[in-house]
């Protein structure tokens, strides 16, 4: 699963994913630094895979994982190619979901674009951008629809389909803020429109903003916006997690504490991403490994098998299902099996966030 970091020029993207990746893209003052995507593999912050494995003793722990695109900063004009915007645009299209990074801080020495310090004007510049390009889309089908419908009705669902999209993108909402039928959403899949695609907006904040551990003007005229279409916000400060990427674990726990912060603005933007993809991990635990496994919310067991091998999946004969929680409180899988806590279940059942489960099949 990939997320694309998007956002006007200088607004922290780079720094942002820096970060994220301990990668060392460039970030410099001054736009279209970044021109091919720099593309990071993330772990998932997972406490429960470090108390597994203290259970455990495995050989080794193997977190999941989602992949972040650092595509460059988009400005007025993208859609009609301005700042080599095609090219950027065809680099969104290639992920699931956004991550909006917004400026949210005042800094006489770094330059903002647009010439001023508005986050939801920076917002509407890329939102508006991402929906002149499903129009071109979206009215090049609809020409051809409605000459396909003339000679064969099926086309009718489609057609209305595509004048709703029309129609929402001539008031300038962005699509992700309509609910789709289930028909519909299906047909959609057809087209990869930009502005369908779920955000999550991610306020970056000066140091000192954060310290004082409350939203800013900005933040709360982000925080309005994202309301109205249905979108997380998040807010870090990318200086400071820059600062906390070069820590090792008990320093960055250390650093934590004296900003009086629980877990750093990575990890939850890493989780809130996660969300956003509509993913979640189970859990596999033996001598060998402690591992989360990505899978999509509502998958069979049989499907969250193939995620560690088809032959699993193909083979499949039953799960043997265990609760996490169930299974630290207990203190290993044999005293939950006495305890009846371990349960056995079948092809239909779903896989729930956080279950220990072990495959059985036969191929």
């Amino acid at each position: 699963m990939k997320l694309g970091i998007v956002g006007l020029p200088n607004v922290g993207k780079s720094t942002l994913f820096n970060a994220l990746t301990s990668a060392k893209a460039e970030a410099e003052n001054y736009p279209f630094c970044t021109i091919e995507p720099n593309i990071g593999i993330v772990s998932v912050p997972d406490k429960r895979l470090d108390i597994l494995a203290n259970l455990v003793k495995p050989e080794k722990i193997v977190p999941a994982t989602i992949e972040f695109f650092d595509i460059a900063g988009l400005v007025k004009g993208a859609s009609k190619g301005e700042g080599l915007g095609n090219k950027f645009l065809s680099h969104i299209r290639e992920v699931e979901a956004i991550v909006h990074v917004v400026r949210c801080f005042e800094d006489e020495n770094v330059t903002h674009v647009e010439g001023k310090i508005s986050p939801v004007d920076d917002i509407e510049i890329i939102n508006l951008e991402l929906m002149l390009s499903d129009l071109e889309i979206i009215n090049n089908r609809l020409h051809k629809v409605e000459k396909l419908v003339k000679g064969d009705k099926t086309y009718n669902k489609e057609l209305e389909l595509l004048k709703i999209l029309k129609d929402s993108i001539e008031k300038e909402q962005p699509l992700r803020s309509i609910d789709f039928s289930d028909e519909e959403t299906i047909l959609l899949k057809n087209f990869n429109l930009l502005s369908l695609k779920p955000v999550l907006y991610v306020c970056n904040i000066s140091e000192e903003d954060l310290l004082q551990g409350e939203d800013n003007e900005y933040v709360r005229s982000v925080r309005k916006y994202a309301f109205e279409e249905n979108s997380e916000v998040i807010v870090v400060s990318a200086k400071i997690e820059s600062e906390i990427s070069q820590l090792n674990r008990e320093e960055k726990k250390e650093f934590l504490a004296e900003l009086g912060l629980e877990e750093s603005g990575l990890d939850k933007l890493i989780n809130a991403s996660y969300d956003l993809l509509g993913l979640m991990s189970f859990l596999t635990s033996g001598p060998k490994e402690v591992r989360a496994w990505t899978i999509k919310k509502g998958t069979k067991a049989p499907e969250a098998a193939g995620k560690i091998h088809s032959d699993i999946e193909r083979g499949f004969i039953r799960a043997e299902v265990v609760n996490y929680k169930d299974l630290i409180e207990c203190g290993g899988t044999a005293q939950a099996k006495e305890k009846g806590l371990v349960r056995l279940e079948g092809k239909d059942y779903i896989i729930q966030d956080g279950d220990v489960v072990l495959f059985r099949f036969n191929v």
